[in-house]
């Protein structure tokens, strides 16, 4: 059973930055590839990125492409969201994901979740 804890939301101004955190009880933490995925208020959860388990392979959605990147420390089980230009439509519940197994953009595909944390982008 895999526990993650998010960290690092708050409250920006339109174009600011903020990281996240994803910390993970796990300590076989190398064998699961990562997700984070987002959540606004009425809407679905949806994918944002997702890291393999070594870290050179990487997804982004397309609207957060070039602006935000995912890495990992497998030191320290600990996965990132770097979040660049945050925009007011970025604002949601970011909540990180595990599985183990390859990448995947689909919610679905993962069976470990944090409780989230919320990222509030003020125009």
């Amino acid at each position: 059973q895999v526990q993650l804890v998010e960290s690092g939301g708050g409250l920006v101004q339109a174009g600011g930055s903020l990281r996240l955190s994803c910390a993970a009880s796990e300590r076989t933490f190398s064998n699961y590839a990562m997700g984070w995925f987002r959540q606004a208020p009425g809407k679905e959860r949806e994918f944002v990125a997702t890291i393999n388990w070594s870290g050179d392979i990487t997804y982004y959605a397309d609207s957060v492409k070039g602006r935000f990147t995912i890495s990992r420390d497998n030191a320290k089980n600990t996965v990132y969201l770097q979040m660049n230009s945050l925009k007011p439509e970025d604002t949601a519940v970011y909540y990180c994901a595990a599985r183990g197994d390859s990448c995947s953009a689909e919610r679905t595909a993962y069976n470990y979740w944090g409780q989230g944390t919320q990222v509030t982008v003020s125009s």
